[in-house]
């Protein structure tokens, strides 16, 4: 059976949605980042980035989002989580999640984890004030080019609705108001009223 190593209020909730929707038996294990476990000596030898999610398969362990999310939609092809039979659908659907891995999170990341760039307070406070510019410029751009709709690829849902999910629900601890984005918030209310969606939520708050 699988292992899930997640934190709450990370993006781990996507790969947590995506477990659900598969079908696939899985246990959940919480990592607490109030109490430093991701830096702990038993879960560095699972994930030594020392980060969350890590996915612990009966060939070895898997990390990073956009990485669990194509493992969890290849592993179940049956539960249609990905455009697995056309190649350039399924490499549209990676440059969607890669986007998120590394422009949206990274922008959002520089409001509480600055100190991954610099040591000068003075440059955190910086970082700070401009999540809510950089934020509002990635999801004027999911927006108006990227969130076909009624789901991300169109009107298949797949492994990249969770993700785009959890990332909406971050906009207002970043400052920025999430109704401005008509279709973005359209897909947020839509997710939530998926049981998988309900179900990892309730398994995220522990």
């Amino acid at each position: 059976m699988l292992t899930f190593y997640f934190a709450q209020s990370t993006c781990a909730l996507a790969s947590l949605i995506a477990l659900e929707e598969s079908g696939l038996a899985y246990e959940a294990r919480m990592i607490s980042f109030k109490d430093n476990e991701q830096r702990s000596p038993e879960y560095l030898k699972i994930n030594p980035k020392g980060r969350v999610p890590a996915l612990v398969t009966d060939r070895g362990i898997v990390t990073e989002t956009p990485a669990i999310l194509a493992y969890i939609a290849q592993t179940v092809p049956a539960a249609r989580l990905a455009p697995l039979d056309d190649s350039f659908e399924f490499a549209r659907l990676q440059a969607f999640n890669s986007y998120l891995c590394s422009t949206v999170h990274v922008n959002h990341a520089h409001k509480r984890r600055g100190s991954r760039w610099a040591d000068d307070p003075a440059a955190h406070e910086a970082m700070q004030a401009k999540v809510p510019q950089t934020m509002t410029e990635n999801f004027e751009l999911i927006e108006e080019t990227m969130l076909a709709g009624p789901w991300v690829m169109g009107e298949q849902y797949s492994v990249a609705d969770p993700y785009l999910f959890t990332m909406t629900g971050w906009l207002r601890g970043d400052g920025v108001d999430p109704m401005r984005f008509a279709k973005a918030t359209a897909h947020y209310a839509r997710m939530m009223d998926r049981p998988a969606v309900q179900r990892a939520l309730t398994i995220e708050k522990g």
